[in-house]
């Protein structure tokens, strides 16, 4: 049987990190975080956070220490392959995931993003990795990787939340207007949704709300979907769940919780976020609105 990937897909700040966390809880699956960040976050150090959701930097973590090692040609240096993989994951931006689905960047990427995922299987034995790097592009890519059995889990999140968390900037990334997130958040959701069309037998679209309101339902559906037993599900009756020491790569910081966790909605846009983003997040996002189920006026 060959290893599955759980892609996360969707736009930043619609609860994928701690959704990868709640799932990392049942037995034989890891999640990888935004897997995709660890060589320019990682090795390089150019990128937004180095820290492994274990604390440490990642060059120092025990587990990526090796699997950032994973695919390097013998005659280049680590610091030399990861410009390498920078350089090719520029031919699998989201906007390429369209081509990506209909063939493989000609390039190192494919082979180095399967030799990552048989690393980070033969270091932590699980046979599910859920990714959470929200990058369609990479989740299209599956579908040429030998061994991989790819599924999909495209999160969406209201755009107006989605917006008023883009204006407080967190520890590990910047700050966006409400037209540049609300503009990512419709090409993101699209291109999740142009993927899921690839393998509509294991994809499942997964409202942040739905997911904070019911959050075992939630985690009983991907179950269903990847095959696991419905008996694995860690969200207790009442919601919560108990969080342990993961290794994510990069994420909302909320990965470094740890203890009993009791999963809820943040409504704090409800009141914080200002009529004019939300006037312009509504209508650049109108077109969408409807189909995830959110109205004009919340």
């Amino acid at each position: 049987m060959g290893l599955t990937v759980l892609f996360v897909t969707g736009w930043c700040r619609s609860g994928s990190t701690v959704f990868g966390n709640v799932l990392a809880e049942i037995p034989g699956v890891f999640h990888a975080g935004e897997l995709r960040y660890l060589w320019q976050n990682g090795v390089l150090g150019t990128g937004s956070n180095r820290r492994c959701g274990c604390g440490v930097d990642l060059v120092d973590c025990p587990l990526w220490s090796k699997v950032a090692d994973a695919g390097r040609p013998a005659d280049r240096t680590l610091i030399e392959h990861a410009t390498d993989v920078v350089g090719w994951q520029r031919d699998c931006r989201t906007r390429h995931t369209g081509r990506v689905l209909r063939r493989p960047p000609a390039n190192g990427w494919p082979q180095t993003l399967l030799a990552t995922y048989r690393a980070i299987a033969d270091q932590t034995g699980a046979s599910v990795i859920v990714d959470s790097s929200k990058y369609a592009s990479d989740a299209a890519l599956a579908t040429h990787l030998d061994e991989i059995q790819p599924a999909y889990a495209h999160m969406v999140r209201d755009p107006r939340a989605v917006t008023f968390s883009w204006l407080s900037p967190k520890d590990y990334t910047g700050r966006r207007s409400a037209l540049n997130s609300t503009w990512y958040w419709l090409g993101f959701n699209m291109a999740a949704e142009r993927v899921a069309k690839a393998r509509p037998d294991a994809a499942v679209r997964l409202r942040y709300e739905d997911f904070t309101t019911d959050p075992r339902g939630s985690v009983a559906g991907v179950l269903k979907m990847l095959d696991l037993p419905a008996e694995a599900n860690p969200v207790a009756e009442d919601g919560s769940v108990e969080l342990g020491p993961n290794h994510t790569v990069t994420g909302n910081p909320n990965r470094f919780e740890r203890g009993r966790t009791k999963l809820r909605e943040d409504l704090r846009w409800h009141t914080g976020l200002s009529r004019g983003a939300r006037t312009a997040t509504t209508l650049l996002a109108t077109p969408q609105l409807a189909r995830y189920g959110y109205a004009r006026r919340p």
